[in-house]
């Protein structure tokens, strides 16, 4: 070790942050493994590092005691008072026994130290970087695949988008730029482990918020979002402001902001409906883009049967269910779909004359 040793130590802790003591405490602490190690010792011995001239000595540690019987551990206390003779029984003698060549074994063990200990800070800047960006957007390039995941560069890290968590449309390769959902952010024993997917809903909802400005900014809130991903999706937004109207905010000026999210999510159909207090009304804009002639509340079931259009059925309840099932994930409500005549055969209810429940949604393909 020398003076150009702890410079380079201060120089480590201006840069990367790494304190200079806590390298060298870590390396004291290596060191006494080493010496142990190469000189086949069991005796307790402390390191010390000079920590200006960057000289190291060994010291072997002996209990004092009136007659020595294993000499690894322990010292007489005659044999300690030619060392110092203000030594008394049960104090720690401390002799220097550094190796002549330790210097070398020095060497290699502090830089395997100072490189461990680097990794380790920039792994935890990373992790610290990242785990504020959990449940964030982030745009990274595909670098590779395995039967599993395609791993997205981040810049600093390299992150997992489970091959579960793409879109059916989805189709990326090599060099494809990516924008993907952080689900997760773990600190583990290999550095950061960054879990990202394109399936989650908060992807269309921070996709809405970048695209937005009233909803960045807090005047349109997105009270609710239910998604099928790659084929639709609902989402419920509400204004704080009665000038403001959050479903036309949301679409845009000839729907181009809508269409940028639609772009961006491969075509995936997006319904955006008005949120509201009253579950009649949220349960019938949910259903959109399906025209509602009335909604019976069930409060105690948390179930909402609705009333359609005979011509309205099908696409009340949508392909396979879709419209229904996520007009039920959006409100977090039941929601029993009925036609007109339906209604007047199970129920005897009287076929309507022509009006219909007040709806405020889009529906953009």
């Amino acid at each position: 070790m020398s003076m150009e040793f702890i410079e380079a130590l201060s120089e480590i802790e201006r840069e990367k942050g790494i304190s200079k003591d806590v390298l060298i405490e870590a390396i004291e602490a290596a060191l006494i493994s080493s010496y142990k190690r190469n000189f086949n010792t069991a005796q307790n011995v402390r390191v010390d590092i000079n920590r200006t001239t960057g000289q190291i000595k060994v010291y072997a540690r002996k209990t004092i005691v009136e007659e020595a019987l294993d000499p690894r551990l322990e010292i007489s206390l005659e044999a300690s008072r030619a060392i110092n003779p203000h030594y008394q029984l049960e104090d720690i003698a401390e002799i220097e026994v550094t190796p002549r060549d330790f210097g070398r074994i020095a060497a290699q063990t502090a830089k395997q130290v100072v490189t461990q200990r680097i990794r380790e800070a920039e792994r935890g800047l990373i992790y610290h970087a990242f785990v504020d960006k959990e449940q964030d957007i982030v745009t990274g390039i595909v670098q590779r695949m395995d039967l599993r995941n395609l791993y997205i560069d981040l810049g600093k890290v390299e992150a997992a988008l489970p091959l579960t968590e793409l879109m059916p449309t989805d189709k990326f390769k090599q060099g494809d730029r990516v924008k993907s959902f952080i689900t997760k952010v773990e600190n583990t024993s290999k550095g950061p482990q960054i879990i990202l997917s394109r399936t989650h809903p908060g992807l269309l909802k921070r996709l809405f918020e970048l695209e937005v400005p009233e909803i960045f900014d807090g005047t349109v809130e997105i009270r609710s979002v239910a998604r099928e991903a790659g084929f639709r999706s609902k989402i419920a937004v509400h204004s704080r402001n009665e000038e403001v109207d959050p479903v036309g905010s949301c679409v845009g000026q000839r729907g181009i902001r809508v269409q940028s999210i639609v772009t961006e999510l491969k075509g995936e159909k997006i319904d955006i409906v008005r949120w509201s207090e009253s579950i009649d009304e949220y349960v019938a804009n949910a259903l959109s883009p399906s025209k509602v002639l009335e909604v019976i509340v069930f409060e105690t079931e948390k179930m909402a049967r609705v009333i359609v259009p005979d011509y309205q059925l099908s696409l009340a309840i949508g392909i396979k269910g879709q419209n229904a099932r996520l007009a039920a994930k959006l409100t977090g409500w039941k929601i029993d779909i009925k036609s007109e005549t339906q209604a007047e055969q199970e129920y005897g209810r009287p076929k309507s004359t022509g009006t219909t429940m007040h709806q405020d949604s889009v529906s953009i393909d």
